[in-house]
C-alpha cells in the first residue's frame, strides 16, 4: 500500500466523466476508480470500459451524501493509503425547459455543483500525496463574465469572486447571499445572473483559485497543482439542457 498511484473521477458513469476514466485508464500508471452515485450504472460503465480492454475500478460514491463521502474515503486510505489524481466531474444543470421555480432549482444546482464539490474536497484533500493533480471540471458558464446581472453591482461581485484574499467562508457567504436573493426573486438586481448553474460554476472557479493559494501556502515543497478546467462544448446528457 502506498507505492501504486490513485486516480479518483466522481460522477463518472457517463459523459466527460467517463471519457476521462477511459483517457487515464490509457495513459494513467496506475489505478482508476470510476465512481458513481448508481452502484448498478456505475458496474455497466465499468463493463462497458472492460470490453475495449481497459480495467478501471468501481466504488459508489454519491458526493451529496456525507456519508458516502466518508466510506469512500475510508476504503481509499484502507486500501491505498492516499490520492495521485482527482477530478470532481460531479455535476448537475436543469434544462432550459425546467419549469421548477427558479429558487428551487438554484438551490439544488448550487448545493449539488458546489457545496457539495467543498464537501468532496474537505474529506479528499488530507489524502492528496505529493505532486497530485486536482481538477475542477468548469464550463463557459465558469467565466466570471456570467456575473452579468445589473451593474455596478454585478462590478462589485466580479471584483469579490476574483479577489486574491478571498477565502472560502468569504464564497460560501457569496453563495448564500445570492440562494437568498434567488428566494425573493432580486438576485438580479443584487448583480447576479438569471442562471443558477453559472453561479455554480464561477463559485467552483472561485473555490479552485483558494484552494491552489492555501496549498501552496501549506503544503509549499508537496507540488500539489488544481486547476480549473473548460472542456468546450461536448455532447452529453448536460449540455442537451442547453437545447431542451
Amino acid at each position: 500500500m502506498g507505492s501504486e498511484k490513485i486516480a479518483v473521477v466522481t460522477g463518472s458513469n457517463k459523459g466527460i466523466g467517463l471519457a476521462i476514466v477511459r483517457g487515464l485508464c490509457k495513459q494513467f500508471n496506475g489505478t482508476v476508480y470510476l465512481t458513481a452515485r448508481d452502484e448498478v450504472r456505475g458496474m455497466e460503465a465499468v463493463k462497458c470500459l472492460e470490453q475495449e480492454g481497459l480495467t478501471p475500478k468501481f466504488h459508489q460514491l454519491d458526493t451529496d451524501s456525507e456519508s458516502s463521502i466518508k466510506i469512500f474515503r475510508d476504503h481509499i486510505l484502507k486500501n491505498h493509503g492516499g490520492i495521485d489524481v482527482l477530478v470532481n466531474n460531479a455535476a448537475m444543470a436543469f434544462k432550459n425547459s425546467a419549469t421548477e421555480p427558479f429558487s428551487y432549482q438554484a438551490n439544488m444546482t448550487l448545493r449539488v455543483n458546489y457545496f457539495d464539490t467543498l464537501n468532496v474536497c474537505d474529506q479528499l484533500f488530507p489524502l492528496l500525496r505529493k505532486h497530485a493533480r486536482v481538477v475542477h471540471m468548469s464550463s463557459y458558464a465558469g467565466h466570471l463574465t456570467r456575473i452579468n446581472g445589473k451593474e455596478p453591482e454585478a462590478a462589485t461581485l466580479r471584483s469579490k469572486l476574483s479577489s486574491p484574499t478571498l477565502t472560502t467562508n468569504e464564497l460560501n457567504d457569496l453563495v448564500k447571499s445570492f440562494l437568498s436573493l434567488a428566494a425573493e426573486g432580486k438576485h438580479e438586481e443584487a448583480g447576479w445572473p438569471n442562471t443558477s448553474y453559472g453561479v455554480s460554476k464561477v463559485a467552483v472557479s472561485a473555490l479552485g483559485r483558494i484552494q491552489q493559494r492555501e496549498f501552496d501556502e501549506k503544503r509549499p515543497n508537496d507540488d500539489i497543482v488544481l486547476n480549473n478546467v473548460h472542456p468546450g462544448l461536448v455532447d452529453t446528457d448536460m449540455t442537451a439542457t442547453l437545447v431542451q
